[in-house]
Protein backbone atom coordinates (compact mmCIF):
# COMPACT_ATOMS: atom_id res chain seq x y z
CA UNK A 1 0.00 0.00 0.00
CA UNK A 2 0.98 3.67 -0.63
CA UNK A 3 1.97 6.12 2.34
CA UNK A 4 -1.08 8.13 3.21
CA UNK A 5 -0.29 11.70 4.51
CA UNK A 6 -1.02 13.01 7.46
CA UNK A 7 -5.05 13.67 7.83
CA UNK A 8 -6.03 17.41 8.75
CA UNK A 9 -9.10 18.27 10.27
CA UNK A 10 -10.69 21.37 9.38
CA UNK A 11 -10.91 23.41 12.52
CA UNK A 12 -12.84 26.80 12.57
CA UNK A 13 -11.04 29.84 13.96
CA UNK A 14 -12.37 31.46 17.01
CA UNK A 15 -11.65 34.88 15.95
CA UNK A 16 -11.62 35.81 19.74
CA UNK A 17 -8.64 34.01 20.23
CA UNK A 18 -9.60 32.81 23.03
CA UNK A 19 -12.95 33.97 23.98
CA UNK A 20 -11.59 35.90 26.94
CA UNK A 21 -9.79 39.11 24.91
CA UNK A 22 -11.67 40.51 21.69
CA UNK A 23 -9.16 40.65 18.74
CA UNK A 24 -8.19 44.55 18.83
CA UNK A 25 -10.08 46.38 16.27
CA UNK A 26 -9.55 49.62 13.89
CA UNK A 27 -9.74 53.01 16.00
CA UNK A 28 -12.85 54.25 15.23
CA UNK A 29 -12.90 57.07 13.10
CA UNK A 30 -10.09 55.30 10.82
CA UNK A 31 -11.63 53.32 7.51
CA UNK A 32 -12.24 49.71 8.50
CA UNK A 33 -10.43 48.43 5.10
CA UNK A 34 -7.61 46.45 6.38
CA UNK A 35 -6.77 44.20 3.56
CA UNK A 36 -5.81 40.18 3.81
CA UNK A 37 -2.35 40.36 4.90
CA UNK A 38 -3.34 43.17 7.21
CA UNK A 39 -6.05 41.08 8.55
CA UNK A 40 -3.48 37.99 9.17
CA UNK A 41 -0.61 39.82 10.30
CA UNK A 42 -3.29 41.63 13.02
CA UNK A 43 -3.96 38.16 14.22
CA UNK A 44 -0.81 36.93 14.20
CA UNK A 45 0.32 39.59 16.11
CA UNK A 46 -2.26 38.90 18.87
CA UNK A 47 -1.65 35.04 18.55
CA UNK A 48 2.44 35.46 19.62
CA UNK A 49 1.51 38.23 22.43
CA UNK A 50 -1.03 35.10 23.75
CA UNK A 51 2.42 32.51 23.72
CA UNK A 52 4.38 32.45 26.30
CA UNK A 53 8.06 32.66 25.50
CA UNK A 54 9.20 30.51 28.86
CA UNK A 55 5.52 28.45 29.01
CA UNK A 56 4.38 27.11 32.13
CA UNK A 57 3.99 22.99 31.13
CA UNK A 58 3.10 20.06 32.73
CA UNK A 59 5.76 17.28 33.78
CA UNK A 60 4.02 15.12 31.31
CA UNK A 61 4.91 17.36 28.07
CA UNK A 62 8.60 16.52 25.91
CA UNK A 63 9.84 19.41 24.04
CA UNK A 64 11.55 18.56 20.88
CA UNK A 65 13.07 20.85 18.05
CA UNK A 66 13.23 20.38 14.66
CA UNK A 67 16.12 21.11 12.00
CA UNK A 68 14.64 24.45 11.32
CA UNK A 69 14.31 25.75 14.56
CA UNK A 70 10.36 24.58 14.99
CA UNK A 71 9.46 23.82 18.51
CA UNK A 72 7.21 20.62 18.87
CA UNK A 73 5.52 20.01 22.32
CA UNK A 74 4.82 15.79 22.93
CA UNK A 75 1.89 15.59 25.66
CA UNK A 76 2.42 12.17 27.05
CA UNK A 77 -1.55 11.23 27.99
CA UNK A 78 -3.18 8.34 29.56
CA UNK A 79 -6.23 7.70 27.71
CA UNK A 80 -8.81 7.04 30.64
CA UNK A 81 -7.50 10.51 32.64
CA UNK A 82 -8.53 13.65 33.67
CA UNK A 83 -5.73 15.57 34.66
CA UNK A 84 -4.03 14.20 31.28
CA UNK A 85 -7.25 16.68 29.54
CA UNK A 86 -6.24 19.50 31.86
CA UNK A 87 -2.62 18.95 30.93
CA UNK A 88 -3.51 19.06 27.33
CA UNK A 89 -5.45 22.08 27.70
CA UNK A 90 -3.12 23.87 29.93
CA UNK A 91 0.15 23.08 27.07
CA UNK A 92 -2.04 24.31 24.19
CA UNK A 93 -3.38 27.44 25.74
CA UNK A 94 0.84 28.59 27.21
CA UNK A 95 2.37 28.10 23.74
CA UNK A 96 -0.65 28.81 21.25
CA UNK A 97 0.13 26.26 18.30
CA UNK A 98 0.30 26.64 14.77
CA UNK A 99 -0.69 22.67 14.56
CA UNK A 100 -2.09 20.22 16.84
CA UNK A 101 -1.61 16.71 15.94
CA UNK A 102 -3.54 13.57 17.69
CA UNK A 103 -2.61 9.61 18.39
CA UNK A 104 -6.12 9.24 16.46
CA UNK A 105 -6.91 7.87 12.39
CA UNK A 106 -9.31 8.46 10.10
CA UNK A 107 -11.28 5.22 11.33
CA UNK A 108 -11.48 6.89 14.60
CA UNK A 109 -12.31 10.53 14.36
CA UNK A 110 -15.39 10.49 15.17
CA UNK A 111 -14.95 10.51 18.89
CA UNK A 112 -13.77 14.32 18.66
CA UNK A 113 -17.46 14.95 18.21
CA UNK A 114 -19.52 12.79 19.95
CA UNK A 115 -20.64 13.75 23.85
CA UNK A 116 -19.46 11.57 26.50
CA UNK A 117 -22.49 9.75 27.52
CA UNK A 118 -22.67 8.97 23.99
CA UNK A 119 -19.17 7.92 24.13
CA UNK A 120 -19.61 5.79 27.21
CA UNK A 121 -22.44 3.83 25.89
CA UNK A 122 -21.04 3.27 22.52
CA UNK A 123 -17.66 1.82 24.24
CA UNK A 124 -19.17 -0.44 27.01
CA UNK A 125 -21.64 -1.93 24.27
CA UNK A 126 -19.81 -4.60 21.59
CA UNK A 127 -22.80 -5.42 19.41
CA UNK A 128 -22.69 -7.97 16.73
CA UNK A 129 -23.42 -5.05 14.04
CA UNK A 130 -19.84 -3.58 15.44
CA UNK A 131 -18.37 -6.95 14.43
CA UNK A 132 -19.74 -7.48 11.23
CA UNK A 133 -18.34 -3.74 10.46
CA UNK A 134 -14.61 -4.27 12.16
CA UNK A 135 -15.13 -7.80 9.93
CA UNK A 136 -15.83 -6.40 6.61
CA UNK A 137 -13.06 -3.18 7.25
CA UNK A 138 -10.37 -5.43 8.12
CA UNK A 139 -10.96 -9.22 7.03
CA UNK A 140 -11.90 -11.88 10.00
CA UNK A 141 -8.96 -12.44 11.78
CA UNK A 142 -7.99 -8.37 11.67
CA UNK A 143 -11.70 -8.03 12.71
CA UNK A 144 -11.76 -10.55 15.93
CA UNK A 145 -8.44 -9.30 16.77
CA UNK A 146 -9.97 -5.42 16.85
CA UNK A 147 -13.37 -6.55 18.80
CA UNK A 148 -10.85 -7.95 21.17
CA UNK A 149 -8.82 -5.24 21.93
CA UNK A 150 -12.13 -3.13 21.82
CA UNK A 151 -13.30 -5.59 24.72
CA UNK A 152 -9.95 -4.45 26.62
CA UNK A 153 -10.71 -0.79 26.17
CA UNK A 154 -14.77 -1.53 26.91
CA UNK A 155 -13.52 -3.28 30.71
CA UNK A 156 -11.94 -0.22 31.65
CA UNK A 157 -14.53 1.92 30.28
CA UNK A 158 -16.77 0.36 32.64
CA UNK A 159 -14.97 -0.49 35.69
CA UNK A 160 -14.17 3.62 35.76
CA UNK A 161 -16.99 4.55 34.12
CA UNK A 162 -15.25 7.25 31.95
CA UNK A 163 -15.01 6.98 27.90
CA UNK A 164 -11.75 6.92 26.35
CA UNK A 165 -10.26 10.29 24.43
CA UNK A 166 -10.99 12.70 26.42
CA UNK A 167 -8.01 14.80 25.98
CA UNK A 168 -8.21 14.26 22.28
CA UNK A 169 -11.59 15.92 22.53
CA UNK A 170 -10.10 18.58 24.56
CA UNK A 171 -7.35 18.93 21.95
CA UNK A 172 -9.94 19.45 19.60
CA UNK A 173 -11.95 21.87 21.56
CA UNK A 174 -8.95 24.15 22.31
CA UNK A 175 -7.51 23.82 18.69
CA UNK A 176 -10.42 25.63 17.71
CA UNK A 177 -9.80 28.64 19.54
CA UNK A 178 -6.17 28.96 18.48
CA UNK A 179 -6.11 31.37 15.22
CA UNK A 180 -4.67 29.71 12.22
CA UNK A 181 -4.31 26.12 14.09
CA UNK A 182 -4.67 23.30 11.91
CA UNK A 183 -5.32 19.57 13.51
CA UNK A 184 -4.19 16.73 11.96
CA UNK A 185 -4.64 13.11 12.82
CA UNK A 186 -1.44 11.32 13.41
CA UNK A 187 -1.54 7.99 13.64
CA UNK A 188 -1.83 5.05 11.28
CA UNK A 189 -4.76 3.46 10.01
CA UNK A 190 -6.38 1.15 12.30
CA UNK A 191 -6.55 -1.76 9.47
CA UNK A 192 -2.35 -1.40 8.47
CA UNK A 193 -1.93 -1.85 12.01
CA UNK A 194 -4.20 -5.15 12.61
CA UNK A 195 -3.13 -6.77 9.50
CA UNK A 196 0.59 -6.34 9.78
CA UNK A 197 -0.15 -7.33 13.75
CA UNK A 198 -1.76 -10.92 12.21
CA UNK A 199 0.47 -11.14 10.00
CA UNK A 200 3.40 -11.08 12.50
CA UNK A 201 1.71 -13.88 14.62
CA UNK A 202 1.99 -17.57 14.02
CA UNK A 203 -1.56 -19.84 14.42
CA UNK A 204 -0.78 -20.62 17.87
CA UNK A 205 0.06 -17.30 19.02
CA UNK A 206 -2.97 -15.72 17.91
CA UNK A 207 -4.65 -18.30 19.98
CA UNK A 208 -3.09 -17.51 23.32
CA UNK A 209 -3.69 -14.05 22.56
CA UNK A 210 -7.27 -14.06 22.14
CA UNK A 211 -7.45 -16.41 24.87
CA UNK A 212 -5.71 -13.84 27.19
CA UNK A 213 -7.89 -10.86 25.73
CA UNK A 214 -11.29 -13.01 26.30
CA UNK A 215 -10.68 -13.58 30.25
CA UNK A 216 -9.65 -10.02 30.90
CA UNK A 217 -11.68 -9.24 34.08
CA UNK A 218 -8.93 -7.60 36.81
CA UNK A 219 -10.54 -4.70 38.50
CA UNK A 220 -9.09 -1.41 37.50
CA UNK A 221 -9.56 1.97 39.89
CA UNK A 222 -8.95 5.53 39.00
CA UNK A 223 -5.72 5.39 41.45
CA UNK A 224 -4.54 2.68 39.12
CA UNK A 225 -4.92 5.11 36.26
CA UNK A 226 -3.25 7.70 37.46
CA UNK A 227 -0.25 5.85 39.26
CA UNK A 228 0.08 4.19 35.00
CA UNK A 229 0.50 8.58 33.70
CA UNK A 230 3.82 7.43 33.43
CA UNK A 231 3.12 4.97 30.98
CA UNK A 232 -0.32 5.08 29.90
CA UNK A 233 -2.56 2.29 31.05
CA UNK A 234 -4.64 0.77 28.17
CA UNK A 235 -0.89 0.63 26.61
CA UNK A 236 0.32 -1.01 29.90
CA UNK A 237 -2.10 -3.85 30.32
CA UNK A 238 -1.45 -4.43 26.45
CA UNK A 239 2.29 -4.82 26.62
CA UNK A 240 1.62 -7.02 29.73
CA UNK A 241 -0.72 -9.28 27.40
CA UNK A 242 1.85 -9.54 24.65
CA UNK A 243 5.16 -9.32 26.17
CA UNK A 244 5.26 -12.81 24.96
CA UNK A 245 4.99 -11.48 21.28
CA UNK A 246 8.01 -9.25 20.51
CA UNK A 247 6.45 -8.96 16.99
CA UNK A 248 3.16 -8.17 17.87
CA UNK A 249 4.56 -5.41 20.46
CA UNK A 250 6.62 -3.86 16.74
CA UNK A 251 3.57 -3.64 15.27
CA UNK A 252 1.15 -2.01 17.37
CA UNK A 253 3.63 0.19 19.59
CA UNK A 254 7.36 0.34 18.10
CA UNK A 255 5.88 1.07 14.44
CA UNK A 256 3.26 3.34 15.87
CA UNK A 257 5.99 5.10 17.47
CA UNK A 258 7.70 5.87 14.11
CA UNK A 259 4.34 6.89 12.38
CA UNK A 260 3.76 9.24 14.86
CA UNK A 261 7.02 10.73 14.48
CA UNK A 262 6.79 11.01 10.80
CA UNK A 263 3.70 13.41 11.52
CA UNK A 264 5.18 15.38 13.79
CA UNK A 265 8.10 15.96 12.26
CA UNK A 266 6.09 17.22 9.23
CA UNK A 267 3.70 19.40 10.58
CA UNK A 268 6.94 20.34 12.59
CA UNK A 269 7.76 22.68 9.46
CA UNK A 270 8.64 26.74 8.99
CA UNK A 271 5.54 28.52 8.22
CA UNK A 272 5.36 30.69 4.80
CA UNK A 273 4.00 34.59 6.28
CA UNK A 274 1.42 35.92 3.23
CA UNK A 275 2.99 38.53 1.08
CA UNK A 276 1.19 41.87 -0.50
CA UNK A 277 2.57 41.58 -3.24
CA UNK A 278 4.90 39.27 -5.53
CA UNK A 279 8.15 41.55 -5.23
CA UNK A 280 8.39 41.62 -1.40
CA UNK A 281 10.81 38.87 -0.43
CA UNK A 282 9.18 35.31 1.35
CA UNK A 283 9.54 35.38 4.95
CA UNK A 284 9.04 32.17 7.10
CA UNK A 285 8.88 31.65 11.18
CA UNK A 286 9.30 28.54 13.20
CA UNK A 287 6.33 26.56 13.63
CA UNK A 288 4.86 25.56 16.83
CA UNK A 289 3.36 21.94 17.12
CA UNK A 290 1.63 20.29 20.37
CA UNK A 291 1.71 16.52 20.11
CA UNK A 292 -1.29 14.40 22.08
CA UNK A 293 0.35 11.16 22.16
CA UNK A 294 -0.23 8.14 24.85
CA UNK A 295 2.59 8.25 27.14
CA UNK A 296 3.81 5.03 25.97
CA UNK A 297 4.48 6.40 22.62
CA UNK A 298 6.57 9.48 23.92
CA UNK A 299 10.00 7.27 24.60
CA UNK A 300 9.91 5.66 21.02
CA UNK A 301 9.01 9.56 19.63
CA UNK A 302 12.12 10.52 21.21
CA UNK A 303 14.14 7.85 20.22
CA UNK A 304 13.04 8.71 16.79
CA UNK A 305 12.64 11.93 16.09
CA UNK A 306 16.71 12.19 14.96
CA UNK A 307 16.54 8.93 12.37
CA UNK A 308 15.78 8.70 9.21
CA UNK A 309 12.58 7.43 8.77
CA UNK A 310 11.20 4.20 6.45
CA UNK A 311 7.73 4.85 6.23
CA UNK A 312 6.86 3.10 3.57
CA UNK A 313 7.62 0.22 5.06
CA UNK A 314 5.67 0.09 8.32
CA UNK A 315 3.00 1.30 5.56
CA UNK A 316 2.72 -2.41 3.79
CA UNK A 317 0.51 -4.87 4.53
CA UNK A 318 2.55 -8.10 3.69
CA UNK A 319 1.09 -10.99 1.93
CA UNK A 320 -0.39 -13.88 4.31
CA UNK A 321 1.62 -16.85 4.83
CA UNK A 322 0.77 -20.49 3.37
CA UNK A 323 -0.22 -21.21 7.10
CA UNK A 324 -1.66 -17.99 7.42
CA UNK A 325 -4.16 -18.62 4.62
CA UNK A 326 -4.99 -22.18 6.21
CA UNK A 327 -5.38 -20.96 9.67
CA UNK A 328 -7.79 -18.21 8.36
CA UNK A 329 -9.89 -20.84 6.17
CA UNK A 330 -9.87 -23.47 9.63
CA UNK A 331 -11.11 -19.79 11.80
CA UNK A 332 -14.02 -19.16 9.09
CA UNK A 333 -14.84 -22.92 8.87
CA UNK A 334 -14.87 -22.90 13.07
CA UNK A 335 -16.81 -19.58 13.33
CA UNK A 336 -19.56 -20.49 10.93
CA UNK A 337 -19.69 -23.99 12.05
CA UNK A 338 -20.38 -22.77 15.47
CA UNK A 339 -22.80 -20.59 14.22
CA UNK A 340 -25.00 -22.73 12.20
CA UNK A 341 -24.95 -25.52 15.48
CA UNK A 342 -26.07 -22.32 17.80
CA UNK A 343 -28.76 -21.57 14.89
CA UNK A 344 -29.74 -25.00 14.89
CA UNK A 345 -29.89 -25.26 18.48
CA UNK A 346 -31.84 -22.35 18.97
CA UNK A 347 -34.37 -23.71 16.58
CA UNK A 348 -34.87 -26.86 18.36
CA UNK A 349 -35.22 -25.53 21.72
CA UNK A 350 -37.42 -22.62 20.10
CA UNK A 351 -39.71 -25.49 18.43
CA UNK A 352 -39.92 -27.56 21.73
CA UNK A 353 -40.72 -24.57 23.46
CA UNK A 354 -43.37 -23.73 21.12
CA UNK A 355 -45.06 -26.89 21.27
CA UNK A 356 -44.85 -27.68 24.98
CA UNK A 357 -47.60 -24.78 25.46
CA UNK A 358 -50.92 -25.84 26.22
CA UNK A 359 -52.73 -23.26 23.04
CA UNK A 360 -50.52 -25.49 20.64
CA UNK A 361 -50.96 -28.89 22.01
CA UNK A 362 -54.39 -27.89 21.72
CA UNK A 363 -54.08 -27.36 18.43
CA UNK A 364 -52.15 -30.38 17.42
CA UNK A 365 -55.05 -32.19 19.15
CA UNK A 366 -57.61 -30.91 17.01
CA UNK A 367 -55.66 -31.21 14.12
CA UNK A 368 -54.80 -34.91 14.71
CA UNK A 369 -58.89 -35.22 15.56
CA UNK A 370 -59.85 -33.40 12.42
CA UNK A 371 -57.28 -35.87 9.89
CA UNK A 372 -59.70 -38.05 7.98
CA UNK A 373 -59.22 -41.63 9.50
CA UNK A 374 -58.27 -44.55 6.58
Amino acid sequence: EEEQPPQEVRVQADMTAGGSEPVPRVLSGEPQNLSDVDAFNLLLEMKLKRRQERPNLPRTVTQLVAEDGSQVYVVGTAHFSDDSKRDVVKTIREVQPDVVVVELCQYRVSMLKMDESTLLREAKELSLEKLQQAVRQNGLMSGLMQMLLLKVSAHITEQLGMAPGGEFREAFKEASKVPFCKFHLGDRPIPVTFKRAIAALSFWQKVRLAWGLCFLSDPISKDDVERCKQKDLLEQMMAEMIGEFPDLHRTIVSERDIYLTYVLRQAARCLELPRASDAEPRKCVPAVVVGVVGMGHVPGIEKNWSADLNIQEIMTVPPPSISGRVSRLAMKAAFFGLLGYGLYWMGRRTVSLVLSLPAAQHCLQRATAARPHK
